[in-house]
């Protein structure tokens, strides 16, 4: 299935469990690179963080395209691809906000607010990845 916007079966897919992405980016040199990422879906976009300086932050300041695969390793196997564009916001209290949705996530509540002010720190940005494509494969086994 391929569309340009996300389903409600790729919504509840990629918001089931702690899930990593996997983010792609184009280097300044030209090569693909890719890095897993914690994320949380939010209004129709993946919302991650990340540091404004580091190599990621940089290229996608650059380069907004990015693409996001979200995979079940598990039998019958499943993937959801979200190829777009993305912004970034370094609104502290936004940076709060989602570092702390996404620290939830991936830590459980206990440990939510200790990670989410852990990575809403100045020069980390809350970047938001808008669909232009996505392309989706469930129970590609049955």
């Amino acid at each position: 299935m391929s569309t340009a916007e996300l389903t409600d079966r790729a919504v509840e897919f990629l918001s089931t469990g702690t899930r990593t992405g996997k983010i792609a980016w184009v280097a300044k040199d030209g090569r693909a690179l890719v890095t897993p990422i914690w994320f949380i879906v939010e209004d129709g976009t993946l919302v991650f963080n990340t540091g404004e300086d580091t190599s990621k932050g940089r290229a996608l300041q650059r380069d907004p395209r990015a693409t996001i695969v979200v995979d079940d390793e598990r039998p019958p196997f499943s993937f959801v691809q979200v190829q777009g564009t993305v912004t970034f916001d370094d609104d502290p209290s936004d940076l709060l906000r989602t570092a702390t949705a996404i620290a939830e996530r991936y830590m459980g509540p206990e440990l939510a607010e200790q990670f989410g002010k852990r990575n809403a720190v100045p020069g980390e940005a809350v970047g938001r990845l808008t669909p232009t494509k996505v392309i989706a494969a469930f129970d590609v086994a049955d």
